[in-house]
């Protein structure tokens, strides 16, 4: 698990111009921030113009891991924020970089690790990567001209993080004894309801399927469940599933 004091955790998925990585490197270790990790990056890993468009942030790119997945990079965090410069199809708190940064420093301060997703150049996050966030970030732009280069998002993102530090943030969250799960743990009984509900017919409906898939994933991804929560909801589909089947 990521060190919760250290920041929050920036996640470029399938990332296509090194580039971006070796710019949003250098960003991200403007403003005090190291934890990098990258999902399917589409230029050869590691990367000599990464590092040098890095100009000297060399350490972060070494230090960043690999990942095969968008959800093995957020299994271990417990606070997921998705980038993105458009509306969607989905049910979804949308705050400002600057709202982001006061709540991450209040989740991290509680022990809760954070992490910050930034999508591919050409399209950005999809609706199912944006589906296992808890929140949107959305950078108030020229509505006419509303895209942004990966690593200026970063960039824009670690600013407010930095700048944040100078205040307490207005929210505090008491998790106490019952922390947010992890991600990995939520994305487990998410995988074991939507099988139930293959089962019992609710998603017979194939090409409205995935649709109704990634809701489900948004909705409960905006609840911070907790642990505890989550094994609630499993006895709870056990004995649904049990009393359907007559066992």
């Amino acid at each position: 698990m990521p060190d919760a004091v250290g920041g929050p955790v920036f996640i470029l998925v399938e990332s296509q111009l090194p580039d971006n990585i070796g710019a949003a490197a250098r960003a991200m270790l403007n403003f005090g921030l190291d934890r990098l990790r990258l999902v399917n990056p589409r230029p050869e890993w590691p990367n000599d113009r990464a590092r040098a468009l890095s100009a000297g942030a060399e350490s972060v790119l070494a230090a960043a891991p690999v990942h095969r997945s968008l959800a093995e990079s957020v299994a271990d965090l417990k606070v997921v924020y998705a980038t993105s410069a458009r509306p969607r199809d989905l049910v979804k708190i949308v705050i400002t970089p600057a709202q982001a940064a006061r709540e991450m420093r209040a989740h991290l301060a509680a022990g809760t690790s954070c992490g910050v997703l930034f999508g591919p150049e050409r399209t950005g996050l999809v609706n199912d990567d944006v589906a296992l966030a808890d929140a949107v970030i959305s950078v108030p732009v020229n509505p006419d001209f509303s895209s942004i280069n990966i690593a200026q998002a970063v960039l824009l993102v670690a600013y407010e993080w930095f700048q944040s530090g100078d205040a307490t943030p207005p929210t505090v969250f008491r998790h106490g004894e019952y922390p947010p799960a992890d991600k990995l743990h939520l994305m487990s009984f998410l995988d074991r309801l939507e099988q139930e509900l293959l089962a019992c017919g609710f998603l017979r409906t194939e090409h409205m399927r995935a649709a109704m898939v990634r809701n489900i994933h948004a909705m409960f991804g905006r609840m911070q469940l907790t642990d505890q929560e989550i094994r609630t909801l499993h006895g709870i589909l056990t004995e649904l599933v049990t009393r359907r089947l007559g066992q």
